[in-house]
């Protein structure tokens, strides 16, 4: 094998200093990489090297970003973040159990800082709901939030 040359350390270096950042999945390195070289055998290389070293790891991204997207996102919409990124169903399927366990709770939680009191109208309600459906919950979730809130406030 060559001794790698200085544009394959170059690349190796700027990979590097991506990733002691924060985690990437391959997919986005790969993007960030390729405008930095021609190549995409070089780069994917590259990028099966860092994984067996152990810097870049699908499964430390996936975990990460569920992680830090939790407190503001419902599991549908990480899901979705996810595989835009480029993790596998595989890795997506382990995060999810967790991921609906906790739904409920921080639905709440999002409403509760956002609204805190019921809806008072149907236009209101409707608000309410497509607030907690972009933010990636299921429909299920939002209406039991909703109820519950309005229960309390009886």
């Amino acid at each position: 094998m060559m001794a790698p040359d200085s544009n394959t350390l170059k690349l190796e270096t700027r990979a590097l200093r991506y990733l002691a950042r924060r985690e990437y999945s391959r997919r986005e390195l790969e993007k960030k990489l390729s405008v930095h070289e021609q190549s995409p055998q070089v780069l994917s290389d590259l990028l099966d090297q860092l994984e067996q070293q152990g810097f870049l790891s699908t499964e430390r991204f996936a975990e990460q970003t569920s992680r830090t997207r939790r407190p503001r996102f419902g599991s549908q919409r990480i899901v979705h973040e996810l595989k835009e990124k480029g993790v596998d169903t595989a890795h997506i399927a382990g995060l999810l159990p967790d991921l609906k366990e906790t739904d409920l709770e921080t639905a709440r939680q999002i409403w509760q800082k956002k609204f805190g009191t019921p809806p008072a109208d149907i236009k209101e309600r409707g608000r309410q709901m497509r607030f907690l459906t972009n933010r990636g919950f299921p429909s299920d979730i939002i209406r039991a939030v909703l109820l519950q809130a309005e229960k309390e406030a009886q």
